[in-house]
């Protein structure tokens, strides 16, 4: 790459969560171009879309224990971005307790894992950059994503915490709130619920986002290397809407 942002990530070590499909492939591939060595926790293989060049740790997030061990293998974190996550559809009385719980173990408990075990070796470094992935569901009212939108407006509340607790220690913590973004988890969803139907059920979904389409990976991997590289040392605790003016419009 010959742009204003190549080899930002030059011989940074990044350790990226869920990275073996999706949104965190994205970005592990994009940190690979960009310089960095680039370590994909996750507890599938890596997917076709994975790049081959990230070393792959199994690791479930929702267990301390195991992230501890994870982080016990890696000598050094200057980027963690946390992108595992799961999704459930359901309001307040169609949501089991054990729905709720499964959400709460991946989507704050997963977060609240890897950061707790990447700070400390931030801090014997004197620098480290984390950020979240959270949607806009953590910010505005959702229909039937209660569970969902509670993980990530933890996530976004996590990400301003941290921010504020480690501003004078040169760490930076940021989120990201992605609008509905195509990936195998939106066509898997559709070909399980939609049988027949995932041309038309996906042509709604795109509808939905006013810019008249869904959100790439490689955009909001675009974003993250933005965040995560020395060109944003002036942004910290900041969320940022990358949605198709979702918000905007709401």
């Amino acid at each position: 790459m010959t742009d204003w942002l190549s080899v930002q990530l030059k011989d940074k070590t990044a350790v990226i969560t869920g990275a073996s499909s999706g949104i965190g492939a994205a970005i592990a591939r994009r940190f690979v171009a960009e310089g960095a060595r680039v370590i994909n926790l996750d507890f599938t293989e890596p997917g076709d879309d994975a790049t081959p060049e990230a070393h792959h740790i199994p690791c479930d997030v929702s267990d301390h224990a195991n992230v501890s061990a994870a982080f016990d293998q890696i000598d050094c974190v200057d980027v963690l971005v946390n992108n595992a996550g799961i999704a459930h559809i359901g309001r307040l009385d169609s949501t089991e307790p054990e729905d709720f719980q499964r959400i709460f173990s991946v989507n704050v408990a997963g977060v609240y894992h890897a950061m707790h075990c990447a700070v400390g070796k931030m801090l014997q470094q004197e620098s480290g950059v984390i950020l979240n992935l959270c949607c806009v569901a953590g910010k505005i009212g959702i229909p039937d994503r209660f569970a969902y939108s509670m993980s990530k407006g933890a996530v976004l509340s996590m990400t301003l915490s941290v921010a504020r607790d480690y501003v004078d220690k040169h760490i930076r913590c940021n989120c990201i709130c992605p609008g509905r973004v195509h990936t195998p988890f939106v066509d898997n969803y559709l070909s399980s619920n939609y049988p027949g139907r995932e041309d038309e059920m996906f042509a709604k979904l795109a509808a939905s986002q006013p810019i008249g389409r869904m959100g790439r990976p490689d955009e909001i991997a675009g974003l993250a290397l933005f965040l995560c590289s020395d060109q944003s040392a002036f942004v910290t605790g900041s969320a940022y809407d990358i949605d198709g003016g979702f918000t905007l419009l709401r």
